[in-house]
């Protein structure tokens, strides 16, 4: 089994306050603040980190289900973007928007389609978020 840990300190009051995460491993940290997160001011937030991690779990996914299925990918691309909005007065994280491309070889756009949907239903971010976020997938094979 494998854990992975990340940490974060926030000070102050929440509008006024500034917090900072960081990765348990030390490969990346951040600040962040209400600003950030909610007003689109430049710099981090806590949705681009499960945006970078449903991107990145997404993308190992894919080449996995490529791979097994004999046709694997040169490249994985994958962007993901998260929604964070107001829902009955309260934040909450609503979508998330995965687009894919990726580079296969001796395969046609049908198995790539259900290569990238077979990925977003068994990938562990999107298991995560299942049933609480809508998760859109657009795929394109290049």
């Amino acid at each position: 089994m494998t854990k992975s840990r990340a940490s974060a300190v926030w000070e102050g009051k929440l509008k006024e306050g500034r917090g900072n995460f960081k990765a348990g491993s030390g490969t990346f940290q951040a600040a962040y603040s209400f600003q950030t997160r909610f007003e689109g001011a430049k710099g981090a937030t806590p949705e681009e980190l499960l945006a970078a991690a449903h991107a990145a779990c997404y993308s190992m996914a894919l080449s996995a289900g490529l791979e097994k299925a004999r046709t694997p990918a040169t490249r994985i691309s994958t962007d993901a973007a998260c929604t964070i909005e107001t829902v009955d007065g309260a934040p909450k994280i609503t979508t998330m928007v995965l687009t894919v491309s990726g580079a296969v070889p001796g395969i046609d756009n049908a198995a790539f389609q259900k290569a990238a949907n077979d990925a977003a239903v068994g990938c562990p971010v999107s298991k995560a978020l299942r049933g609480n976020v809508e998760i859109t997938l657009q795929a394109t094979l290049e």
